[in-house]
């Protein structure tokens, strides 16, 4: 045999014997977390600990207490103890509250002036172990003040500033919510960049991105790099004769494709919990067809037609009413309960989402 020959059947064998070889799994996609928000099982009036109880139950890997008044005590030693209650159940906790706008129409003094309540929740957070404070603008009515809603960014992004260091000598970033109408997406994303990246991000709610007429998805898309934690819940949305109706569902029972954007999560805010808080029910109708609407509202057209897709595809549902008499309480918390553990249930099964199994 010649080198020519012996070298062309040695790179010959060496071919067959990789084509043989099997062929390497593809790594398995990474696990994200599941949680719940409480205020989706707000009727039963639990506090952190029966919360913290309730996720291990579920054995979900993390809980957002979006609400300052859950905690019986706001002391450093009461807060040690929630912590070692959740780090004792593998629940990761999340803080969070409300309007830090001072001028905001839901603004409330309760917990001091906007600044104050800013750094009580950045005090608190870092007691609990929590890696961010949620917080809100305010809601859809801010959009009508003077100045709107442009004038309350700016004063959102001073009160931020303001507590700035605070937030980094903590090492906990505060995540603005899309909250009831008040911010379009691409609103929030300059809130958050004017305020600084480097201490503020989003907490992203996938129902609230139907209250400013968009898409769920394109949201994600928009606000998923800057994304700290998250609210989220299934839309249903249809066309009305001037506008169009949306209510917030369980998992899986509306129009949001949820293995589209569990994949679209992982690759753009992986380790970040999908934490769930379903507020099923009411209706909200959006008359955007008549010139008068967008006095209040950015109108971008490519964004709108993807809101206008969704809608056309959704059909009407019934409303949840609750009956009248002490039974209307019960029945309310047995339906918060049932749907977000449908949801919850729905996101295991069918998605893949949460670490424990």
């Amino acid at each position: 045999m010649n080198r020519r020959s012996f070298l062309s059947g040695a790179a010959a064998a060496g071919t067959a014997a990789f084509l043989a070889r099997p062929l390497a799994a593809a790594p398995a996609p990474a696990k994200v977390k599941l949680g719940y928000d409480n205020f989706a099982v707000r009727a039963m009036g639990w506090k952190a600990p029966a919360l913290i109880d309730y996720a291990a139950s579920l054995r979900l890997d993390a809980l957002l207490i979006s609400d300052l008044d859950a905690f019986e005590s706001l002391d450093d030693a009461a807060l040690r103890e929630i912590r070692q209650r959740a780090d004792a159940a593998g629940i990761a906790l999340y803080l969070g509250s409300w309007s830090i706008c001072p001028t905001s129409k839901t603004f409330r003094p309760n917990r001091g002036t906007a600044e104050e309540h800013l750094r009580l929740g950045i005090r608190v957070a870092k007691t609990l172990g929590s890696p961010v404070f949620r917080v809100v603008l305010g809601s859809m009515d801010d959009r009508k003040t003077e100045g709107g809603i442009r004038a309350r960014i700016r004063d959102t992004v001073a009160v931020l500033k303001a507590c700035r260091r605070e937030a980094l000598d903590a090492g906990v970033k505060i995540a603005m919510e899309n909250h009831a109408g008040d911010l379009h997406s691409w609103e929030l994303l300059d809130l958050i960049r004017e305020a600084g990246t480097d201490f503020v991000g989003a907490n992203i709610d996938s129902g609230n991105a139907a209250w400013t007429l968009e898409d769920p998805l394109d949201v994600l898309e928009r606000l998923g790099p800057v994304t700290l934690c998250s609210s989220l819940r299934d839309n249903m949305v249809w066309t009305t004769e001037d506008g169009a109706a949306v209510q917030w569902t369980a998992a899986g029972e509306g129009l949001i494709d949820w293995k589209t954007y569990a994949a679209r999560w992982r690759a753009l805010c992986p380790q970040v919990p999908v934490i769930i808080e379903t507020i099923s029910g009411a209706q909200r109708t959006f008359p955007y067809k008549k010139a008068e609407f967008w006095q209040h509202y950015d109108k971008r057209p490519e964004a709108l037609a993807k809101f206008e897709a969704l809608a056309k595809r959704g059909r009407p549902i019934t409303p949840f009413k609750a009956p009248a008499g002490p039974e209307g309480k019960i029945a309310t918390q047995e339906f918060q309960k049932a749907e977000l553990e449908r949801s919850l249930a729905y996101l295991r099964r069918e998605i893949g989402l949460g670490v424990r199994a």
